[in-house]
């Protein structure tokens, strides 16, 4: 039995919830965002709350429950409030930039990184502060992760990109006797 699954997911106003079949669809103040689900797992909508259930008692549904019950929370946040990760980048002449419609890193290689910003993700720069945000909240992480991969942190002098809330452990590094 899923604990996160058998709570009902309540509808705050002004956000429409609609199941068609396996696509569950959330429109909010903030934008639409839909998805499909496996059909061993049903969703119901009524009285202004959202439930989840398996469709039938097999080990498959029951796993699914309560990641779908999940996903469908964080669709119904999203279209409400945005979700956000934050980047820092730490190093001598690291800096990132917004261009058009690019993200641009310049992260100590010989050649600066332009990663295209994708559909629904607004990304700001202030100093060496990277914002994320967006209501998928799947696209947001994900975008976030590919940033932090091009120049992750590093043990000796901390520098690269990490998250806000990440801590890089540092060692201590070679001493003269």
């Amino acid at each position: 039995m899923s604990r996160i699954g058998k709570q009902p997911i309540i509808i705050p106003q002004n956000t429409e919830v609609n199941v068609e079949g396996n696509t569950v669809r959330v429109k909010g103040p903030l934008g639409e965002v839909s998805r499909s689900f496996h059909n061993a797992v049903l969703t119901t909508v009524s009285d202004g709350e959202v439930v989840v259930r398996p469709a039938e008692k097999t080990l498959f549904s029951q796993a699914l429950w309560g990641t779908v019950a999940s996903h469908i929370r964080n669709m119904v946040e999203g279209v409400n409030k945005s979700f956000e990760k934050r980047l820092i980048i730490e190093g001598v002449g690291y800096r990132a930039e917004v261009s058009g419609n690019d993200l641009v890193l310049i992260v100590g290689f010989s050649h600066n990184i332009t990663l295209p910003i994708p559909d629904g993700i607004e990304v700001a720069v202030q100093k060496n502060t990277i914002t994320i945000s967006g209501i998928n909240k799947e696209s947001v992480g994900h975008f976030a992760a590919l940033v932090r991969s091009y120049k992750k942190p590093e043990p000796y002098k901390g520098k690269g990109i990490r998250y806000e809330d990440e801590v890089v452990r540092r060692k201590q590094g070679k001493r003269a006797v």
